[in-house]
């Protein structure tokens, strides 16, 4: 397990909060720590547990995952694109359903690209243009 880098995980909640156009006081009453907390939290001043992070990540709408690698309490896993996710749930532009419905559309593609051989660009180059009416 790597060590907690607290410094940067207040950084990145910062971050995700400002991104999510919640007030440091909204965040932590949607979170349900107070607010001192949180704001020692975001200045890399308190470590907070496994079970706070998910409360902050739950509030924030991420992942606790991305919070945890951001913690350095996981190891980020590459292929299954934390950041992407991350993204995708703290765009302030879209609704929950919206957001859903792209994180489903990704996953899909994922288990479909774990079910083939080939790379993804050999299949774009080789899959012929099925829309296109015949003449």
């Amino acid at each position: 397990m790597a060590s907690l880098n607290v410094g940067s995980l207040g950084a990145y909640i910062r971050e995700q909060r400002r991104n999510a156009q919640y007030s440091l006081r909204q965040l932590a009453e949607a979170a349900g720590v107070s607010n001192p907390y949180l704001s020692q939290i975001e200045r890399g001043l308190r470590k907070p547990s496994a079970e706070i992070l998910q409360q902050i990540a739950k509030a924030l709408r991420i992942s606790a995952e991305t919070l945890y690698v951001q913690a350095g309490i996981l190891e980020e896993r590459q292929d299954e694109g934390l950041e992407l996710r991350a993204s995708i749930l703290a765009d302030p532009l879209i609704t929950e359903q919206q957001k859903q419905s792209l994180l489903a559309v990704y996953d899909a593609f994922l288990k479909e690209n774990a079910t083939r051989p080939s790379s993804p660009t050999a299949d774009v180059a080789a899959t012929p243009n099925t829309h296109r009416e015949d003449r």
